[in-house]
């Protein structure tokens, strides 16, 4: 079995929006109090608060006069938050995130609802104090017997209700295939395939840019507090919505049909992180989006039984000449086409590294190949000193998982 969301619009009541406001408003303070009480506790006493310490404050704050209205929504969205907030702290501590950051109001909100607060029948939701259905828009139908195990809802900045509904099925492996593909990302050409095709860059914030700029400037001259100010930021939010619609509609239409089409699909292992940092890149490799491509590749991989492999970021996919091996010292990314001055074959720059791509990619499914080129020198490599000792290059001081110590 396996764990999908379903996300709908859905459109409240007056009397549903004020209530899902409120529940969303104390899901809110609940956790910045939280947040804000183990920062505390940490910084003046060096102590940590868990879970089970926030759950006790939520009780006490529930009993203070000026946090009586905590009573008039469900308990289940504020003990989902503290939960949220603890796997927040854990991530953390494991190097896995930054440190949690307070919630803001303008950012929307959401509150979680289990079991405990939802009920699902004759396909209708009927959340916790709410005594009339949520008026879902059923753009497509749950499957068959399978019903909701936790409910969200969610109000994004720019006023969109909907509501996600995360259910336990099956899912069918696609049947096997015969074709294998290596995925070259980039710019311009977004994804170059093996095959040699490559697929452009829709440019998703490019489209709207001139849009967006529009509704900024005419934010700029509202002033801060008046009700127009917040007319104007709910337009600024709509246009980004629609850019990241067009975005994540793209990318799934793109990466299913790669998956449905492929059995094997290998890309590269690329520190995005890392890239943006180029102040000249930054925006370009944001809009392309590469890390949700890769992420909506690999679990719709493990979903349909087809197997995803990422090669080593520091393979030379692009310098390396597909033919006969040989690597050139440079190539700038203003060369799109090269010959290879060994063997003298010409290279589409993005068509080559796919193929190299692949070729990588087989070699580490198949036998866990390093695909490091031996001139390049790997973390944690000994080398020798002048007399005679092997030592560890301080350039490199941590041991990559799965490498020996020695």
């Amino acid at each position: 079995m396996t764990q999908k969301a379903f996300k709908y619009r859905f459109y409240p009541t007056p009397e549903q929006e004020i209530l899902l406001k409120m529940t969303m408003g104390c899901t809110r303070l609940v956790y910045n109090r939280a947040l804000a009480a183990r920062t505390e506790a940490w910084y003046e006493k060096s102590e940590r608060v868990g879970y089970e310490k926030t759950s006790t404050m939520l009780t006490s704050w529930k009993k203070q006069e000026d946090l009586q209205f905590l009573n008039d929504v469900s308990s289940v969205p504020l003990q989902q938050g503290l939960r949220h907030l603890q796997t927040a702290f854990s991530n953390f501590f494991a190097g896995r995130a930054k440190y949690p950051n307070f919630k803001k109001k303008h950012n929307g909100g959401n509150a979680e609802f289990t079991k405990a607060a939802f009920k699902f029948r004759d396909g209708q939701v009927f959340l916790a104090k709410t005594p009339t259905p949520l008026a879902v828009r059923w753009s497509r139908q749950l499957p068959q017997g399978a019903e909701p195990s936790t409910i969200t809802v969610k109000l994004s900045s720019g006023g969109r209700w909907t509501v996600s509904m995360l259910v336990d099925i099956e899912i069918r492996p696609l049947p096997e295939s015969a074709n294998q593909v290596g995925i070259d990302l980039g710019i311009t050409t977004l994804v170059a395939l093996s095959t040699g095709e490559k697929v452009a860059n829709p440019k998703g914030f490019k489209a709207k840019k001139a849009k967006l700029r529009k509704a900024q400037k005419a934010l700029s001259r509202k002033q801060k507090g008046s009700n127009n100010r917040h007319k104007a930021r709910v337009k600024v939010a709509k246009v980004h919505t629609q850019i990241s619609d067009a975005r994540n509609d793209f990318l799934h239409k793109l990466t299913t049909r790669l998956v449905r089409e492929n059995q094997t699909i290998a890309v590269e292992d690329l520190a995005v992180k890392n890239m943006v940092k180029n102040k000249k890149l930054a925006l370009s490799i944001s809009d392309a989006s590469w890390s949700e491509l890769v992420r909506q590749l690999e679990y719709k991989c493990d979903w349909y039984g087809r197997t995803f492999v990422k090669i080593d970021r520091w393979f030379p996919s692009s310098k390396r000449c597909g033919h006969c091996g040989h690597i050139v010292d440079k190539l700038p990314l203003n060369i799109r086409e090269w010959d290879c001055p060994k063997c003298s074959t010409h290279h589409d720059r993005d068509i080559n590294a796919s193929k190299n791509i692949l070729a990588a990619g087989l070699a580490v499914s198949v036998c866990g190949a390093n695909v490091r080129p031996d001139r390049e020198s790997p973390k944690r490599q000994l080398r020798k000193t002048s007399n005679g000792e092997s030592t560890r290059r301080e350039r490199f001081p941590f041991r990559r998982s799965g490498e020996p110590e020695g």
